[in-house]
């Protein structure tokens, strides 16, 4: 299965001032998969530490610092000698030995010449932030579902895969049908990697809910083992919530969509819980488009996204009928999930920072507002053809934003300032602001 950062990965290993790295990403997108792959494929050796229930690794960590004993203590552990350059030491679940994380600091000031990557879970890596976490010492990745891209090569379709890397929309909208069907595919299987490989090979969509439900039974299982004990059911709330709150015209999350009665107080550290293992994106609302958009926002009103469309249709107990056939039972959600797959997209491109915009009479509501570089780009997403785009069309007259773009089935087509992009070629985004003014 390939994934496209393995490329960044690639340029970590040949960086003159690499760091240890971590490998962020919430629990079962594939952390430990990809590290192990770039090892095997990259490195002569890979030197594998899984601190979960590995006491005897902790107890090396538990010690004063001393790089030769660690290495030696590894070399013990994998049963090769560890060579710098040829070796990747690759260090799994290193939320569970706090104090393997904190001797990232002293690999990077005293040992660089080993090349160390670790995977963790966004929670656990948080949770340690005020423990002697080496800030400044080492380096970042961020690890995401499947996006849509990816997906077309996971489930062999590298022609159409090709056609959208290539840009050219003649071409793209020859096979629009096929795109369409795929894209269908997509919103209901989404991007955790164990999910999409099973419906790779099998095709079978009772399989992929099924799998699907697993993966929620195990993120419910990690509110009661990881958070605290007052805030278990009001996480599962929130999160159990998600549908309904995405379902909404206004997609501002509403605390009594919750339960009756619900408010902030109860329900903010929940949230953040959620957040901070990544299992849930928050969308702030901003009140002027001025940059830095950050400094306009409205700390009370957002949006919650789930982390993959997949889980939001799993979670919804949504049929793969309704979506693959396009059931009009269907037409109230597909606004919903539309959003949720076009929010996916662009959480994979770090240079966009993301919020929303509404009118203060939330008459009008914008789907996306990015700031790209010292740009501001409003972002309208239809799940059809339908190009009527009142609110996009009224952000515009009242802020005169020089370019705007509309995700929607429609062809590719550019109006005065306003580009027309289709909802399968949305990760061409970037491609075409970056030879925008």
């Amino acid at each position: 299965m390939y994934r496209k950062i393995i490329e960044d990965l690639k340029i970590w290993k040949e960086s003159p001032s690499r760091k240890p790295l971590i490998l962020r990403g919430a629990r079962q997108c594939g952390k430990t998969w990809i590290l192990q792959e770039f090892g095997k494929t990259q490195y002569k050796k890979l030197a594998y530490i899984l601190f979960d229930d590995n006491e005897n690794m902790k107890n090396v960590f538990s010690e004063a610092f001393n790089i030769n004993r660690i290495i030696t203590a590894l070399e013990i552990e994998c049963g090769f000698k560890i060579v710098p350059d040829e070796t990747l030491i690759f260090f799994d679940e290193i939320q569970e030995c706090p104090q393997a994380l904190k001797s990232l600091k002293y690999f990077c000031e005293k040992a660089p010449e080993y090349h160390i990557v670790s995977a963790g879970s966004l929670l656990g890596l948080t949770l340690h932030q005020d423990t002697g976490f080496p800030v400044g010492k080492i380096d970042f990745l961020d690890l995401y579902p499947l996006d849509f891209e990816e997906f077309l090569m996971a489930t062999n379709q590298q022609g159409l895969y090709n056609a959208l890397l290539s840009q050219d929309w003649v071409l793209i909208n020859s096979f629009k049908e096929r795109f369409v069907e795929y894209l269908r595919y997509y919103f209901y299987v989404g991007g955790m990697p164990e999910v999409v490989a099973d419906f790779a090979e099998n095709k079978d969509f009772q399989r992929v809910k099924k799998l699907q439900k697993q993966i929620i039974d195990a993120y419910k299982s990690d509110f009661s083992k990881h958070a605290p004990f007052d805030l278990v059911n009001k996480i599962i709330e929130v999160y159990q919530s998600l549908p309904s709150q995405l379902a909404k015209e206004n997609k501002k999350f509403i605390y009594g969509v919750i339960k009756k009665g619900a408010r902030a107080k109860e329900y903010s550290s929940a949230i953040n819980w959620l957040c901070d293992a990544g299992l849930v994106y928050k969308i702030p609302k901003i009140n002027k488009p001025a940059l830095p958009l950050m400094a306009y926002q409205d700390i009370d009103s957002f949006k919650l996204f789930m982390s993959d469309t997949g889980l939001l249709c799993a979670l919804s107990g949504l049929d793969a009928k309704i979506i693959i056939e396009q059931n009009v039972m269907f037409q109230e959600f597909k606004g919903a999930l539309t959003e949720q797959y076009i929010l996916q997209q662009l959480k994979v491109n770090k240079d966009f920072e993301i919020f929303y915009w509404s009118s203060e009479t939330t008459s009008s509501e914008l789907d996306f507002l990015l700031q790209y570089s010292d740009r501001i780009i409003p972002i309208e997403v239809k799940a059809a053809e339908n190009l009527q785009a009142k609110s996009l069309k009224y952000f515009r007259e009242k802020f005169a934003i020089p370019l705007s773009i509309r995700f929607s089935l429609a062809n590719f087509r550019e109006d005065k300032g306003l580009t027309n992009i289709p909802l399968f070629g949305a990760l061409n985004l970037t491609k075409y602001l970056s030879t925008t003014n």
